[in-house]
């Protein structure tokens, strides 16, 4: 199969282990820097060109699209969409799963255990905002932020609203979260592949620290999930309309709470905690799945 991966950096370990698990089992890998891919959009043929040549129809793609780039990273998605590719994961499932309120407010209306969760506009609602997700201490985080950046821990009511008041006159979008005590500081990845759960790690933050994110200097360690875990993360990958995702528990009083489900989940830590090879496992599933034109989403925008 020939099979383009969409990523800015081959050298990536996630990139390199892709490609690693597509020569290995036979296929033609193909990394593409999306922000130099760029499209000719006709009804008669549409194509996409990277650096002056024409791309073949590749039979798969593999979107390993950054937050920063999300819009026009699933425009060049969309486009291989349109020549018949098959996509791990869809343009419309990635662009779902990026806007966070938007996810959550998803899973919400499926009853997908949640920490709770407010969002407002005028400071004048502050006040109210904290008492709605239970008071300080509690969690604020940038609906833009990535890998643990923009995420604030407010201990006191008073800081809680310093801070708020901050980001709304900054005109940053912002939403508060109960902060779940219980967690100590970690949470659970879990790495869902065509709706199952194929391996789990426990984040676990250093000391200080309640960002268990591993860019942060948070520790990765096996661990084994309950049955409520494994189906909470199944399903709220189902929901996104994610074949592959990142799914992030906390461990909660009230049994598990989805904080985030990741559509280009890393797999460096996950490889290293559970030994597993995912990236194989990742092909495997396109080898099994991927056919001309089919695109669940067709015509759901």
């Amino acid at each position: 199969m020939k099979i383009a991966i969409l990523s800015r950096n081959r050298k990536l370990y996630s990139t390199r282990r892709l490609i690693e698990a597509c020569e290995q089992r036979g296929h033609e890998p193909m990394v593409l820097d999306a922000l130099r891919t760029y499209m000719e959009i006709a009804s008669s043929k549409p194509e996409a060109h990277f650096k002056g040549q024409t791309l073949p129809n590749f039979d798969a793609i593999i979107p390993r699209i950054g937050a920063s780039v999300t819009f026009y990273g699933t425009a060049v998605l969309r486009q291989f969409e349109v020549m018949g590719s098959f996509p791990l994961n869809e343009s419309v499932a990635i662009s779902r799963s990026r806007d966070k309120l938007r996810s959550l407010q998803l899973l919400a209306r499926k009853g997908v255990g949640l920490p709770n969760t407010g969002f407002a506009n005028s400071p004048d609602d502050i006040q109210d905002l904290i008492k709605m997700v239970g008071g300080a201490p509690l969690v604020i985080k940038l609906l833009e932020g990535t890998q643990g950046i923009g995420v604030v821990l407010a201990e006191t009511k008073k800081a809680a609203e310093s801070v708020i008041e901050a980001f709304m006159g900054l005109k940053a979008n912002i939403m508060v979260q109960e902060y779940i005590k219980e967690a100590s500081g970690a949470d659970i990845r879990c790495l869902v592949i065509g709706g199952k759960v194929v391996a789990a790690m426990k984040r676990q933050a250093q000391a200080g620290e309640f960002r268990s994110n591993l860019h942060r200097g948070g520790s990765a360690s096996l661990i084994k999930i309950t049955p409520a875990e494994r189906a909470t993360a199944v399903k709220a990958a189902r929901i996104m309309g994610l074949n592959v995702a990142g799914v992030d528990l906390l461990r909660s009083e009230r049994g598990p709470l989805v904080m985030e489900v990741n559509s280009s989940p890393g797999l460096e830590g996950i490889e290293s905690a559970t030994g597993k090879d995912v990236a194989g496992m990742i092909i495997e599933f396109i080898e099994k799945t991927a056919k001309p034109h089919k695109t669940k989403t067709k015509g759901k925008g």
